[in-house]
């Protein structure tokens, strides 16, 4: 089978496409096969090894793993003795390593079943971005219906997902973006589009009960100087790691990092939700599998609105 591997750092010309094993699905595995895989900025750093910090996880001088991509969907091809949930057939949806490949096996709890009424292109944008929206709205931001939030980076992959997910809530949303992007921001939903070449939210003396800053342009004091007393930010950026704590001890104000936390529980409501309608993914461009290196070139430019996908065809299909 095809897969694309990298077996150094650096620019996308490192990546290849090789012909590899197909895998052999484990006792909890389902063996998938694959037929979209999107690319999140965790893959764009992996290639790069950079900064710094991911090669301190992934290898110093070159990959540990070679495999790129998480996000998934496909079909089932087998299944392990342990799996109960799936057969094969089935279309799914959620997450694996090396997804960029025409075969992958997935642990079944990182998995649910794809949602009816979407190709399996937008499946694939679902995952990671949509995951760290639901959680970082829901469960760090605890999110009430009413409340004002501000999505700042609102039209790239996590943002999109963000201020949908929130409108799903019940808030009021305002959406930050750059010029280019205010139609997108409308489209989905958002009550508000605020420019920010034009304006700075953070500065206008308005105050927000939630601020998921999903591509933060700002600093984590600008974000909570926009909170409101009693305010939380999801904010995923390394001060708020380092500085977030603090600044929640010495006041109400709350600030908290935000990373993903793949379960079936919320792939199984996201599917729920997708097919209402009330969510729907943002594609901005697919790639063939043979054309990832390009797919994480126009990823890594940093402006895609909403997901970059890679489709995957098989050969001894008509």
């Amino acid at each position: 089978m095809k897969a694309i591997v990298h077996h150094n750092y650096g620019s996308p010309d490192v990546l290849q496409v090789e012909e590899t094993e197909k895998p052999l699905a484990g006792d909890n595995e389902v063996l998938i096969k694959v037929r979209a895989a999107s690319v999140n900025p965790l893959d764009f750093y992996l290639m790069r090894g950079k900064p710094f910090l991911v090669r301190i996880m992934a290898g110093l001088l070159k990959p540990k793993d070679t495999r790129l991509g998480v996000d998934v969907s496909g079909q089932v091809e087998t299944v392990g003795r342990n799996v109960t949930g799936f057969k094969t057939g089935d279309e799914v949806f959620g997450v694996c390593r090396g997804a960029f490949a025409e075969y992958r096996c997935a642990i079944e709890d990182k998995l649910s079943l794809k949602p009816a009424n979407i190709s399996f292109e937008e499946a694939a944008a679902v995952p990671v971005a949509a995951i760290s929206a639901l959680q970082g709205l829901r469960d760090k931001g605890r999110i009430q219906p009413g409340q004002k939030v501000v999505v700042d980076g609102a039209s790239g992959g996590v943002g999109t997902f963000a201020v949908q997910i929130a409108k799903s809530f019940g808030a009021e949303v305002t959406a930050v973006c750059s010029t280019r992007n205010v139609d997108t921001a409308r489209s989905i939903g958002a009550d508000d589009v605020i420019d920010y070449t034009r304006e700075d939210f953070t500065q206008s003396g308005e105050h927000y009960d939630l601020i998921l800053a999903a591509n933060a342009h700002h600093s984590i004091f600008d974000y909570r100087r926009a909170l409101s007393r009693d305010g939380g930010g999801g904010v995923q950026m390394l001060q708020a790691l380092l500085l977030g704590p603090l600044l929640s001890l010495i006041g109400s104000k709350k600030m908290r990092l935000v990373p993903a936390k793949i379960n079936k529980k919320d792939l199984v409501l996201l599917k729920d939700i997708l097919e209402t309608g009330k969510v729907v993914p943002v594609i901005d461009r697919c790639y063939p599998l043979s054309n990832a290196a390009q797919a994480l070139g126009y990823l890594g430019e940093g402006h895609a609105k909403g997901k970059v996908v890679i489709t995957v065809e098989h050969c001894n299909e008509t």
